[in-house]
């Protein structure tokens, strides 16, 4: 394993972190407008309106130490195996192709979303739980008391309720986010006639990846909220047959807004701190050489 590669590994995680601080209160609305019936649906400003007024601003942090939870373990995880397998790719002098970087990122958010999931969960409930009827709240205080009543209450089974959904669509995600990343990135720095590192470059990169991303993982972010969000024994067949029952096709995007305008500077903000911190960390190797 490199020297250059062992710090950069946690720091997407670290990125992350300071990625929720801005993007959680449209995570939180996203998760509102995918949870409720149809006819009880309104627009993201609207639903972000209603939050204030009935919770005040502190309503759109709920949920936070989970969401802080859940990029330290997902978020950490599916990026240092998605570095590591480019880094073993270009040690071994293997051609990186774009489908070859959509293979590494899916397998990355694959197994991200295994160590993620049980603070995705914590996270959808307590984002969810105030929009309840006050007899079927949670009341979670943090996200380990969360843990605490799910294995109190549910049982151990509890910790992997929509696991495979929520590991596909983490896959689905990644891969439409990060590869498609690099891939947008070496478009770019082409157009341009240029090998350099440019924060321009990763900033729109970054953000033509969310779209991707974004536009994607909708349908599986749709049913993996429904899943996470109950306590019954609920597959997916039968909830994909409940909406498309409800709603028709229109299923498929319901949240897109509040998900985009989450994810878009969530994926800006991690990616290139990620690049700027590589850049300087660089630097720094060189330096002691």
């Amino acid at each position: 394993m490199t020297d250059n590669f062992i710090y950069p590994r946690w720091f997407g995680g670290s990125a992350s972190c300071v990625a929720v601080l801005f993007s959680h209160p449209f995570d939180l609305v996203k998760v509102r407008m995918q949870t409720v019936p149809e006819g009880a649906r309104q627009s993201t400003i609207a639903t972000g309106i209603k939050i204030v007024h009935l919770e005040g601003v502190k309503g759109l942090y709920h949920g936070l130490t989970a969401g802080f939870m859940r990029a330290l373990t997902y978020g950490t995880s599916r990026i240092a195996l998605y570095e590591e397998l480019k880094q073993q790719a270009k040690k071994y002098n293997q051609p990186i192709s774009t489908p070859t970087l959509g293979m590494m990122a899916a397998t990355s958010g694959f197994v991200g979303a295994i160590f993620g999931t049980p603070a995705d969960i914590a996270n959808v409930r307590m984002q969810n739980d105030r929009s309840l009827p006050l007899q079927q709240r949670r009341n979670y205080r943090n996200v380990f008391d969360a843990w605490a009543q799910m294995k109190r209450i549910e049982g151990w089974r509890s910790f992997g309720q929509g696991l495979w959904p929520n590991c596909f669509r983490s896959g689905i995600m990644t891969a439409s986010q990060l590869a498609s990343y690099d891939s947008f990135k070496r478009l770019i720095q082409n157009l341009c006639n240029t090998n350099e590192e440019r924060p321009s470059i990763h900033f729109t990169a970054s953000l033509m990846a969310s779209l991707v991303a974004t536009s994607i993982s909708s349908p599986m972010d749709v049913i993996r909220t429904q899943l996470m969000s109950s306590s019954d024994r609920t597959s997916v067949i039968g909830i994909v047959r409940n909406l498309i029952s409800s709603e028709g096709s229109r299923w498929l995007f319901r949240g897109w807004t509040p998900s985009f305008v989450r994810l878009g500077p969530q994926t800006i903000a991690t990616l290139v701190l990620l690049e700027q911190h590589k850049r300087v960390y660089r630097m720094m190797k060189s330096d002691r050489i």
